[in-house]
């Protein structure tokens, strides 16, 4: 899943980028109310981590931005500020959560799993298609007769891009777009070589090659 998070202090916005890659996230960093700009209308975000104190700009202008070019990715506002006034601004201007410093990595994980979820219309931390069931907190695959498999990274963030649509066919750009981040340069045949890893866990017809097209997850195995 790929995150756009928007933090001008640099160690905070690099250990932050760290830990939520290890829970799964693919991370682009913006440092500017102008990054976070261009960023948020030419990538493909599932989420964005938006703080509201940046050096050329506030936070709240960018979000109202983002809503009136139709960029409806869910929002977590992230700000040292505690005024209540600040939470209602925030909310008004089309955010859907809210976290003020400092916090517990673990809580702002907690958090963006729960705003992507209620984007998706979704309840629960387990995303189902078909007999399979991928847990988010754990990063776990569980297979038809109930055993479950533990999950790289990559292989998650792929995994859950494809059972959140499924049926649809992903692209391998879109498919590349959401597992890595602007700063990485993954090979041309990365895609290639997950889905072969993957198919092993779910079954070959489980995640079906279209040619020319992509790959779909197919739920009716």
């Amino acid at each position: 899943m790929r995150l756009l998070l928007v933090e001008d202090d640099r160690l905070l916005a690099d250990g932050l980028a760290s830990q939520l890659e290890k829970a799964g996230f693919s991370v682009d960093i913006g440092r500017t109310a102008r990054d976070a700009r261009v960023l948020g209308e030419q990538e493909d975000y599932r989420a964005a981590v938006l703080d509201l104190g940046l050096p050329d700009g506030n936070g709240l202008d960018v979000l109202a931005q983002w809503r009136r070019h139709q960029i409806e990715f869910p929002v977590l506002i992230l700000t040292a500020r505690g005024d209540w006034q600040d939470k209602v601004d925030g909310l008004k201007a089309g955010a859907d959560d809210y976290l003020a410093k400092p916090f517990q990595v673990e809580e702002l994980v907690a958090r963006i799993h729960a705003v992507v979820r209620r984007s998706e219309g979704r309840i629960h931390s387990v995303l189902k298609a078909g007999p399979f069931e991928l847990d988010e907190n754990r990063q776990s695959l569980k297979v038809p007769g109930g055993q479950e498999h533990s999950l790289t990274g990559t292989e998650f963030r792929l995994l859950r891009c494809l059972m959140s649509r499924p049926g649809h066919v992903f692209s391998k750009e879109q498919l590349l777009e959401q597992l890595y981040n602007l700063n990485e340069s993954p090979s041309d045949n990365v895609i290639e070589a997950y889905i072969r890893r993957l198919r092993k866990l779910v079954g070959p017809d489980t995640i079906s090659t279209r040619r020319g097209q992509g790959y779909l997850f197919n739920d009716a195995i």
